[in-house]
């Protein structure tokens, strides 16, 4: 029943995106997963940490914002463009997400967006996050600030021209795992990739002493590749007793570029089912050792 959840948001969330600038309700947004209105609204709410309503507010006003910023459209005009019915409303709702009324915005951000000769990603680590990774001077990461999924800025990491093919580099961050002891923790985040050859994921580690992996996901079982739009991507793993750090973030190999944005943790309860790459391989490992003297044939 998960994975069926699982997909329902995911076929849920392309539908959204594919008509952010359309009538969008709940009962439509519903009907394209299959399932009463109330039962997906819980659903959505569970996975995505807010409302469906609220999903699609803070989507649109994120792409209205980035079109104050790199157009010189009329305030107006990208408020009834992203489902508002006025400019007082659309003032409103875009000041409390971005702390400024939309025209103060326009002026600060263009200015910073001249400044920086029109150029949206900007290279350099993000504060809080470290490099690493088998090959990190093969890949460039940063800030994007046109291609985002909700605020202002997303994070990025892009392959190099000749980058080693089953190298990698990750962006990530490391914290204590005392608050999340005896507990199971989803980590929640949404990626959006482009050309990726080989393969890319969302990934979250739980360290014991000296570092000893004691928990470990990287989506490696079921990797992003290709191009595809934003997403949201879980890893779910229980923080045992012996844990000590809990490291998290996002891995590209070889070719692509993928952006992380909206990160979020969820303790959940033993319903959502744990993703550990270890704990779910020797679920599939058989009860005893079979075929000793080779003389069983596959059919």
């Amino acid at each position: 029943m998960h994975e069926e959840y699982k997909e329902m948001i995911k076929k849920a969330i392309e539908y959204i995106e594919n008509h952010l600038h359309e009538e969008l309700t709940t009962e439509r947004v519903a009907f394209h997963g299959a399932v009463s209105m109330y039962h997906f609204h819980r659903i959505f709410q569970s996975y995505i940490g807010m409302s469906i309503t609220d999903y699609v507010r803070k989507r649109r006003l994120t792409h209205a914002a980035q079109a104050l910023v790199s157009t010189e459209r009329a305030v107006i005009d990208i408020a009834v463009q992203n489902g508002f019915s006025s400019q007082e409303a659309f003032t409103r709702a875009f000041k409390r997400m971005f702390q400024l009324p939309p025209k103060k915005y326009r002026k600060y951000f263009q200015s910073f967006y001249i400044e920086r000769e029109g150029v949206s990603m900007e290279k350099g680590i993000p504060k809080g996050w470290v490099l690493s990774g088998s090959h990190p001077a093969e890949y460039e990461m940063g800030l994007d600030y046109e291609v985002v999924h909700q605020g202002k800025v997303s994070a990025y990491i892009k392959g190099k021209e000749n980058v080693t093919h089953g190298g990698f580099s990750t962006l990530m961050q490391m914290f204590r795992a005392d608050k999340y002891v005896g507990k199971r923790l989803r980590l929640t985040a949404f990626i959006k990739s482009e050309n990726v050859k080989d393969w890319a994921g969302l990934w979250m580690r739980v360290d014991g002493k000296d570092t000893e992996p004691i928990a470990m996901d990287n989506m490696q079982n079921r990797p992003i590749k290709n191009t595809n739009n934003w997403q949201s991507y879980s890893v779910v793993l229980d923080i045992k007793e012996e844990a000590l750090g809990i490291a998290f973030g996002v891995l590209l190999s070889g070719e692509g570029c993928v952006w992380l944005d909206s990160i979020r943790f969820d303790e959940v309860d033993e319903k959502i089912p744990s993703t550990d790459l270890a704990e779910n391989f020797y679920e599939t490992l058989l009860e005893e050792p079979v075929n000793l003297q080779f003389e069983e044939i596959e059919n």
